[in-house]
């Protein structure tokens, strides 16, 4: 079992910045590849970013590319995501995700753990 944890989220203005951060406790958090979702009022969950733990290759939403940058810190048991030039289109509730083994996916059903959520909002 792998518990996660989220913070850092908040409201900002359009064009600035926020890191998120993830902390994981139960398991070996160097075995899980690590992702990122978000779900905004009104409409499904989505991918945003995913990192391997085996070799750290990441990928991203189409949307998020060029601003957000996902890492990790095995030590910490930490994922975090950087968001920059953030847009009210950004504005959602953000989600931790861990899956066992070392490859990424964008579906959410390859995850097995999630945490409960930070809120993240973009004003104009």
């Amino acid at each position: 079992q792998v518990q996660l944890v989220e913070s850092g989220g908040g409201l900002v203005q359009a064009g600035g910045s926020l890191r998120l951060s993830c902390t994981a406790s139960g398991r070996t958090f160097s075995s899980y590849t690590m992702g990122w979702f978000r779900q905004a009022p009104g409409k499904e969950r989505e991918f945003v970013a995913a990192i391997s733990w085996s070799d750290s290759s990441t990928g991203y939403a189409g949307s998020v590319k060029g601003r957000f940058t996902i890492s990790r810190d095995n030590a910490k048991n930490t994922v975090y995501l950087q968001m920059n030039s953030l847009k009210p289109e950004d504005t959602a509730v953000y989600y931790c995700a861990a899956r066992y083994g070392s490859i990424w996916y964008s579906l959410e059903k390859k995850y097995d753990y999630w945490g409960q959520g930070t809120q993240v909002t973009v004003s104009s």
